[in-house]
């Protein structure tokens, strides 16, 4: 494991269910933007980015790090953390780049990613909630549904246990969660639901809800943050289409036939770093964005459900 600034210490890798890749890579249209369009938002920042070993993640994290931010890269694997934190610094040149271990299908691991971090006692400006899984089934460590637990419970849990630090490095302090366009096709949250294996064969459905999950907490977070004067804003975005390792369980030739037309990893991060970095949306907390721009979300994503969903994962995770 890297060393950590401050003398940290090293970790072993948490196990879980899945891979932590780019969330929300499967579904919406294409952009003409660059990962690297808002130059100068990160330069003296501090940066976690969730997932940020591969895809999405990995391609902001270097955009980041090439913007002179210090970054932790926080991922399940460490042979493969490490392999991007090596990989990252010798690309940009930046030895401001760390690894954090983080298995987002457990609580525990979540509070020990973060507890890890608060020892640091370094500033945090912005949070990107990136990582996730896609089209499989099954359960987390704590018993829920593996894409509500990876790609919203995970994140909720960290984000709750970072805030404190987030609130004391604002004004300007971000939250930023990597949704998707699918998160459209969820009708709503099947609270029950959320606590069973997964359903569905290829698992889009409940992939979908974890989406709408994330555009609701980034909106529910605003609101509690919006009169507390803690300069901490949240956003909540879809990629485009990329072609991440979010598809690497499709077999070959057909895996190569359906990303060829996507997007790259590096075009993918262009939004994700506009919300991070971008001064055009330092003062917008709450809206949902798509190739840079604010979009309107699912109509279901309504307020009473967000502050339904926020209620139920404060309950679950014990935080927030």
């Amino acid at each position: 494991m890297s060393d950590l600034p401050g003398g940290a210490g090293d970790a072993g890798d948490e196990s879980g269910a899945g891979d932590d890749v780019g969330a929300g890579d499967d579904g919406g249209a294409g952009h003409d933007g660059g990962a690297g369009d808002d130059r100068g938002g990160a330069r003296g920042r501090t940066f976690l980015v969730t997932g940020g070993n591969t895809g999405i993640g990995r391609a902001t994290a270097t955009a980041l790090a090439r913007q002179r931010g210090r970054v932790y890269v926080a991922c399940r694997s460490a042979a493969a953390g490490e392999a991007a934190v090596s990989a990252i610094k010798a690309e940009t040149g930046s030895a401001t780049v760390w690894l954090l271990p983080l298995d987002l299908a457990s609580l525990a691991s979540a509070r020990s990613c973060a507890g890890r971090f608060l020892a640091l006692d370094e500033p945090l400006h912005v949070l990107v909630n990136n990582a996730g899984v896609g089209g499989q089934r099954g359960l987390t460590a704590d018993g829920f549904e593996v894409h509500f637990g990876v790609n919203h419970l995970g994140h909720f849990a960290l984000t709750m246990l970072l805030l404190d630090r987030l609130k004391a490095s604002g004004p300007g302090a971000r939250v930023v969660n990597v949704s998707s366009e699918v998160h459209y096709s969820a009708p709503g949250i099947d609270f029950e639901a959320v606590r069973r294996r997964t359903r569905s064969m290829a698992g889009m459905r409940e992939y979908a809800v974890s989406k709408l999950s994330n555009v609701l907490f980034s909106q529910e977070l605003a609101r509690r943050l919006g009169g507390t004067g803690a300069g901490v804003t949240s956003y909540a975005l879809h990629p485009g289409v990329v072609a991440s390792d979010i598809w690497r369980r499709v077999p070959q030739p057909a895996r190569s036939l359906i990303t060829r037309r996507m997007l790259t990893t590096e075009l993918g991060a262009a939004t994700s770093l506009h919300c991070a970095t971008s001064p055009a949306v330092a003062t917008e907390s709450g809206f949902y964005y798509d190739k840079c721009a604010a979009r309107e979300p699912n109509p279901a994503a309504t307020p009473e459900l967000a502050e339904l969903l926020w209620n139920r994962s404060a309950e679950w995770t014990g935080v927030g």
